[in-house]
């Protein structure tokens, strides 16, 4: 397992450095980059989030390498923005230049808010780790148990009654379930139980050890239904599904053949190999969770995360935060993948991976 995991570990910054030459060269064909913006403030020209850079906002880029947008302005400003930003240098030149700082985990500086990329990395990290960590702890708490109650009672009325559930999971988008929470519990048309604005209150610091702990959870708790209720149907009935296979399987009815107990037969034998699949995907959902199933979620509650500040680069064009926070996301989905395929040797030590490869 060593090797596989020295191997594992040495693919990563190859790994990392296709997903960035491949967004960078994506980056490259798309219209309205960071200089275009700025020219078109400067011309008084609408740059907001919808602008089209095609017709009123800032114009794309002629063949020739002159900003059509920027007709009118001395080609000597010009050339300082582009300066400013570094497209005076060609794509590829830029693209090993950066490389290089990540390599040295220099993720560079912002180009609108005057602020390196790691520090405000690092400032929008406790947010999304906390609607990410708990919602992915909440959701794996609930559905697990459920699934495996739904198997072990598949067909009769609790097998159908949480199914009613498990499809409103399914139908019902977190962000449109956020909605809703805030109409009847946050002040919207009916109650006000519940804030709607941040992770903690202003008085933050006049509270005491318990009052900061409540507040804290006050805050969180309906972010957290939003992104629980869209996470847990899916998890749920791969839990079900899962245990329903193994359960049908010989070597389960040989141990019950054997007199040993419904109990035992499904925490001693089926619960290992059933769980493997559920296992498997633990990153990916951990990963949502913190990075892009709670973009919308950090929007609508007002909560400044990662994944809102993701979305604001790209709409922005700030394109070392974008890069950076992709190095960031790619970094902790590889690394989790990896801690998943030791768990599963942890789990299950007939699984070899290193004989795999």
């Amino acid at each position: 397992m060593t090797a596989y995991i020295v191997r594992r570990l040495l693919l990563i910054p190859l790994t990392l450095l296709g997903i960035i030459a491949i967004n960078f060269l994506i980056v490259q064909l798309a219209p309205g980059g960071p200089v275009e913006q700025v020219l078109a403030r400067l011309q008084g020209l609408d740059v907001g989030a919808t602008a089209q850079f095609a017709g009123g906002g800032a114009e794309t880029t002629s063949a020739r390498g002159d900003y059509r947008g920027a007709r009118g302005l001395p080609p000597e400003l010009v050339a300082d923005i582009e300066r400013q930003f570094g497209f005076d240098k060609p794509p590829l030149e830029r693209f090993v230049l950066m490389v290089k700082r990540y390599m040295t985990f220099d993720l560079g500086e912002s180009f609108f808010r005057s602020q390196g990329v790691a520090e405000l990395i690092v400032d929008k990290l406790p947010v999304s780790v906390s609607l990410g960590l708990w919602s992915t702890l909440i959701i794996y708490l609930v559905s697990i148990p459920l699934g495996i109650a739904k198997a072990v009672r598949d067909g009769t009325r609790f097998d159908a009654a949480t199914s009613y559930a498990v499809f409103i999971g399914y139908a019902m988008p977190s962000f449109l379930f956020a909605i809703l929470l805030i109409v009847l519990f946050a002040g919207g048309q009916y109650f006000s139980w519940f804030p709607l604005r941040g992770l903690t209150s202003d008085n933050w610091d006049e509270l005491s050890l318990l009052g900061k702990v409540a507040d804290y959870f006050w805050h969180l708790a309906l972010p957290i239904t939003a992104m629980v209720a869209g996470g847990f149907a899916s998890l749920t009935m791969l839990t079900k599904n899962s245990f329903l296979e193994e359960i049908n399987k010989q070597y389960v009815l040989t141990a019950r053949a054997k007199g040993l107990t419904s109990r035992r037969v499904l925490y001693g034998h089926v619960f290992r190999n059933a769980m493997l699949i559920v296992i498997a995907g633990f990153p990916a959902t951990l990963v949502s969770m913190l990075f892009t199933g709670s973009v919308l979620i950090e929007v609508i509650f007002s909560l400044d995360g990662l994944g809102l500040l993701g979305f604001e680069a790209v709409i922005n064009r700030d394109y070392p935060v974008v890069f950076g926070t992709l190095f960031v996301f790619s970094l902790i989905g590889l690394v989790l993948n990896l801690i998943n395929d030791v768990v599963y040797t942890a789990i299950d030590p007939r699984i070899d991976f290193e004989a795999r490869t």
